[in-house]
């Protein structure tokens, strides 16, 4: 492993296969030698948080959707949020932005947040699996921004990462899901 992709978007390219991944974009939560873990910002669900989680609703908007971080442990939730006080947070990733402490009090976090996304599920890679999947080609990475995390149009992001990043990147961002129908 040559360097640390925390807080990166890691997106996925036309080469990458794997339906769990087609057009998302990951923010990487942590990564080490040991392997890495982020979350897909570009999947929402049809599911509010004042449904699935009503207890999160002091710290996150009840009409914001349940996103679907990814295919390992769907069943548990992510919570990311932007700290206005970093006491409560357990690992910032992007500036003010990370995953609480475990213990997190819900109240604390309503006042020591100011937003949030909470995720079904996370995307991780075991101890080389990332790097090996970077020297496929089946991923691309970028800088990650703020307004990638909480993008107010998530269904459009792989294609508006894609466009900044420029070049011929900006090309696969127009390319429709599927070729055969151009």
């Amino acid at each position: 492993m040559e360097e640390s992709l925390t807080g990166q978007l890691l997106l996925a390219s036309p080469a990458l296969r794997d339906p769990n991944f087609a057009r998302t974009v990951v923010l990487i939560g942590a990564h080490s030698q040991e392997g890495a873990m982020g979350v897909v910002l570009n999947r929402p669900s049809a599911v509010s948080v004042g449904e699935a989680v009503p207890q999160l609703e002091a710290a996150v908007d009840e009409r914001e959707p349940v996103y679907l971080g990814g295919p390992v442990q769907p069943d548990s939730l992510v919570l990311l949020a932007e700290f206005l006080d970093p006491s409560p947070a357990g690992l910032l990733v992007l500036g003010r932005i990370g995953f609480p402490a475990p213990d997190a009090d819900i109240g604390e976090l309503a006042d020591a947040t100011a937003r949030g996304r909470v995720f079904a599920g996370h995307a991780g890679w075991g101890e080389g699996q990332l790097e090996a999947e970077l020297e496929q080609g089946d991923w691309i990475v970028l800088a990650a921004q703020p307004e990638d995390v909480f993008s107010e149009d998530p269904e459009e992001l792989w294609s508006h990462v894609l466009t900044r990043k420029g070049g011929s990147y900006a090309l696969i961002a127009r390319m429709p899901t599927d070729p055969s129908v151009n």
